[in-house]
């Protein structure tokens, strides 16, 4: 977990154990809140030790046992402060991968402009439905989630509808061992390929490649998406970054404009994805 993460999270923690101590009518002991609560006391010592994330329940239960439903808000502003810039995977897919899939269609309806940088798998915006159902397959079985396989298609495939408004425009880059990567079986892999033919001649859709053999102007990072200019989800294996301040925004955006200059686009990008999808025997 974040050092950040982990700081933010035993600030609250303090701040609940002051409101205990300082609650109205009368100095609560650690047991005598969780009683009031109905909790196991070991709760609210991981609460106040910030070794257990609140949910906004269990912050308004606290305010209100403590005598002070007032400050319900400012604890909220807290915990939205520290979990909008990182959530974690674990808590993210508890309820498995169609939520957070639905969550991505409402912040991509809102956009107009989207740019990408994938080095790990095809975009999801330009994903089969096959290829999807293996990526989410794979990652519920590392994560141990909820396996909402076919809803979480749904919504991924749902997604892409923006691809077809008026207007919309998405900005992606994807180095070609993507195309190369066979996280699932070839004749997925392959009508995938097809897709991405299709796709580069779309008036929404720049797609740009970077060749094998071609020079980098970076060390490849993490894969991150670039909502207009207000946001930034950079990707991890623990959790996914949320990121809005102006600075961060802008230096994103120049490591996406620095990859670009290296990358092949229209005919160029179909002959680089036509030479891997010849190679695919199926």
């Amino acid at each position: 977990m974040s050092t950040d993460y982990q700081r933010a999270r035993e600030e609250l923690g303090r701040r609940l154990r002051e409101l205990r101590r300082e609650s109205p009518d009368g100095r609560l002991t650690g047991v005598q809140l969780a009683q009031r609560l109905g909790w196991q006391q070991s709760k609210v010592s991981k609460l106040e030790n910030g070794r257990q994330t609140p949910t906004d329940d269990d912050l308004l239960a606290w305010a209100e046992a403590t005598g002070q439903a007032a400050v319900f808000d400012e604890l909220r502003a807290r915990l939205k402060g520290f979990e909008s810039h990182i959530r974690s995977w674990r808590r993210q897919l508890a309820a498995g991968h169609a939520p957070v899939q639905e969550s991505w269609n409402t912040l991509v309806s809102n956009a107009t402009t989207m740019h990408a940088l994938s080095n790990a798998a095809v975009n999801g915006m330009l994903q089969t439905a096959d290829y999807a159902r293996h990526v989410f397959e794979r990652h519920a079985s590392l994560w141990k989630s909820p396996k909402d396989t076919e809803a979480a298609v749904r919504a991924r495939m749902k997604r892409q509808e923006w691809l077809y408004r008026p207007g919309k425009r998405l900005n992606v880059l994807m180095p070609e061992s993507v195309l190369w990567a066979r996280i699932c079986p070839p004749d997925t892999l392959a009508a995938q390929l097809d897709r991405l033919l299709g796709v580069v001649g779309m008036d929404t859709v720049h797609l740009g490649i970077l060749p094998l053999d071609g020079s980098l102007p970076l060390a490849m990072g993490n894969s991150f998406s670039m909502l207009d200019d207000r946001l930034v989800i950079a990707e991890d294996w623990h959790a996914e970054l949320w990121l809005d301040d102006a600075e961060t925004i802008a230096l994103y955006r120049r490591v996406w404009d620095t990859f670009a200059e290296a990358a092949v686009y229209g005919p160029d990008a179909q002959q680089v994805i036509a030479r891997v999808r010849r190679s695919i025997k199926v």
